[in-house]
């Protein structure tokens, strides 16, 4: 049984009678890393809204399936939303279980994410970098069967997305989390996902879906995403405008050699 399976028939923005998404079904598998790409107004940030249960206000279903009696997710925003008022340690302690282990597994996130020495800091002490880095810990933080990431490294400079990026890597595959990512930059999406969803523009719906099988560690500017970027593109040149000639196609011959791990 799949960790998360969206079944979206229509979601409409409430006393506008604009239609957000439409027709929109997928699932993801326990430990699946699924992107999420689509021109802006394609309802990306909607849809992330509908999993969380922040926005009930649909025609369809979202179902979320783990072991566990009561689902955990998490969710990481374009901004670190960190609380100003609590150190470094603290925001990582106030989404997790109060427990005498829980001071210790945020420490260990802390020294995770190269921040070990600065968990008595408060978050205006900080870089932004470093702001970014907490909130990464702190999604990680309270054992998220399913992480939520709404273009968290937005703006970041291309050495900061690059750590940040390496250490979500690092943190999904010891964590076993599923994880759906949205952005808008496609070298990251095929650098980072086992699965890439385009969508269209507005009204959402999904009109490509990407396997990946890249061998990890991938490099965004490396030849092996360069040269698979170059021939998505040249196959789809419509895709990132969320037109394709294909409703609901799987990209065969275009994920590359090797397994996704």
């Amino acid at each position: 049984m799949p960790a998360l399976e969206v079944h979206i028939r229509r979601k409409t923005y409430e006393g506008t009678g604009v239609c957000a998404l439409q027709d929109m079904d997928f699932s993801a598998a326990r430990g699946e890393f699924v992107v999420i790409v689509g021109p802006s107004g394609a309802g990306k940030s909607t849809l992330l809204n509908i999993i969380a249960g922040l926005d009930t206000g649909l025609d369809g279903e979202v179902s979320l399936h783990t072991r566990r009696s009561a689902t955990r997710l998490g969710f990481m925003f374009q901004d670190p939303r960190l609380m100003p008022w609590l150190t470094v340690l603290d925001n990582l302690r106030l989404v997790m279980e109060d427990s005498s282990t829980a001071t210790g597994q945020a420490r260990r996130l802390l020294s995770d994410v190269g921040l070990a020495d600065f968990e008595a800091a408060f978050p205006g002490q900080l870089s932004g970098g470093m702001q970014r880095r907490v909130a990464l810990a702190r999604a990680f933080a309270g054992r998220p069967d399913i992480l939520l990431m709404d273009e968290p490294f937005l703006s970041l400079d291309a050495p900061n997305a690059a750590r940040l990026r390496g250490l979500l890597l690092d943190l999904w595959r010891r964590s076993g989390a599923t994880i759906l990512f949205v952005t808008h930059a496609l070298r990251e999406a095929l650098a980072l996902g086992d699965r890439v969803l385009f969508l269209s523009g507005s009204p959402g719906r999904i009109v490509f879906s990407l396997p990946l099988t890249l061998p990890r560690p991938r490099d965004p500017e490396g030849p092996a995403v360069c040269e698979l970027h170059a021939r998505l593109l040249a196959e789809h040149p419509d895709l990132l405008s969320g037109l394709t000639g294909r409703r609901e196609s799987v990209g065969e011959g275009l994920a590359g050699p090797g397994e996704a791990g």
